[in-house]
């Protein structure tokens, strides 16, 4: 069979970790970290997993990552970013100041952004 490669867009993969959170509380589950489930990790990570290349074709995956109080160290969007092979953070004080678009590059990565590529 022929493969086909995918764009996947994701709105806001902290929707994702609201709702895990909400579900462990219902099942009576010990909050973690800031109120989140415990299985957070566990759980985005599943999720990214998904999103794979394989040999009959690829997934290419652009996801909006929602950032609480604008505090990247926050877990729900910590973990989030820690699964991701690149990311460019948005600055909401770069915007005020009217520059767009508002990207603060030391904030944003890519773990593929290597000499041995790029030159």
């Amino acid at each position: 069979t022929t493969g086909t490669d995918t764009l996947l867009f994701v709105d806001n993969i902290f929707r994702f970790s609201q709702a895990g959170s909400e579900v462990s509380a219902l099942l009576g589950r010990m909050p973690s970290a800031v109120g989140y489930q415990p299985t957070l990790g566990t759980e985005l990570g599943e999720l990214q997993e998904r999103i794979t290349s394989t040999k009959n074709g690829a997934i290419t995956s652009v996801q909006a990552v929602y950032v609480p109080a604008d505090d990247p160290t926050d877990p729900a969007p910590a973990t989030a970013f820690s699964h991701l092979d690149a990311f460019i953070y948005l600055e909401r004080k770069i915007s005020e100041k009217g520059i767009y678009p508002a990207i603060d590059p030391l904030a944003s990565s890519s773990r593929i952004l290597d000499p041995q590529y790029v030159g």
